[in-house]
């Protein structure tokens, strides 16, 4: 959130003065409220094709509002998935191309066994058994060479394969990304661009707020510092205006672990304090608070 103005600062003194002037609560500390806010930017560029969002629109979280121009990276998509079933056709089916050399293997040890039969029975000699059996060696020799070198091709296309399909699963998430959407749940409060403008990565499209749940940013001293912890429940108070309050509940969710010198139009329980700390109080907002408003807080310290 933006830092409290010199001017809005000495615009809340004058009005929490008045407000302790007309019997209105006696704040243990004053602040602003504000409310996490989340500007939204184009992540992928190109011309907008809608923004469908307007100041004060309330939103959903991931609630799609916009979309840039995604022609040329679904055509890109395209080519690649066109390059992926290319490689695929590429790749060998092992079982058939080994086949004929199992084929002559098999026939070639049934030769050899006939050999040795003849062998036995004085029909053949040794060099007829010696070459059937060289043959056979050779023919396994091939086999594993065979299937060294298809499998080298398959991994190689496989590789090629998964390197497409990286591309094609960026080429992807760069298309979710044209679709522009609300990261949070709240109400929009600034506009920044308009469908048919240009975008590019980076470009500030729309500012959202998450109004429902506010906080009231105040100051204390050091001597309050010891008597608040994270947890506490206060009372905080929206000052409206002309002695009109109005009181929420509200629990401490941030204390600030360095301290500051005490801007001089910040009321705090004992002015002369030199050193003050920051305190984020949560507050669920009824419809009623604004960013930028003042309130303050009451403490209950011990809860």
């Amino acid at each position: 959130m933006k830092g409290i103005t010199k001017i809005g600062m000495w615009g809340m003194a004058l009005v929490m003065l008045s407000a302790c002037g007309n019997g209105t609560p006696d704040y243990d500390a004053t602040g602003t409220f504000e409310a996490t806010e989340v500007i939204v930017s184009a992540e992928a560029a190109g011309k907008l094709l809608k923004l469908d969002v307007e100041e004060g629109t309330r939103l959903k979280a991931g609630e799609e509002v916009g979309l840039v121009d995604t022609v040329q990276l679904y055509l890109k998509k395209l080519q690649l998935e066109a390059s992926m079933k290319s490689v695929e056709s590429q790749r060998p089916d092992l079982a058939k191309q080994i086949a004929a050399t199992k084929q002559q293997i098999a026939t070639a040890e049934r030769e050899k066994k006939r050999v040795e039969n003849l062998l036995a029975a004085g029909a053949a000699n040794q060099k007829q058994l010696d070459d059937w059996d060289a043959q056979v060696k050779l023919l396994e020799r091939q086999l594993v060479a065979q299937e060294s070198s298809l499998l080298n091709s398959t991994n190689s296309l496989t590789e090629q394969g998964n390197s497409v399909a990286i591309q094609v699963a960026q080429v992807e998430d760069q298309l979710d990304k044209c679709h522009i959407q609300s990261p949070i749940e709240g109400t929009v409060l600034a506009k920044y661009a308009e469908a048919g403008e240009l975008a590019s990565v980076g470009r500030p499209l729309f500012k959202v707020a998450e109004t429902d749940g506010m906080y009231l940013r105040a100051y204390i001293t050091s001597e309050q510092l010891s008597q608040v912890k994270l947890g506490d429940k206060v009372t905080v108070y929206a000052d409206y205006g002309n002695s009109e309050q109005k009181a929420y509940p509200g629990v401490i969710t941030w204390i600030s672990d360095r301290s500051e010198f005490t801007p001089k139009t910040i009321l705090t329980k004992n002015e002369r304090a030199n050193l003050v700390y920051a305190v984020k109080i949560a507050v669920k907002n009824d419809g009623e608070l604004k960013i930028g408003m003042y309130g303050g807080v009451k403490m209950k310290v011990g809860n």
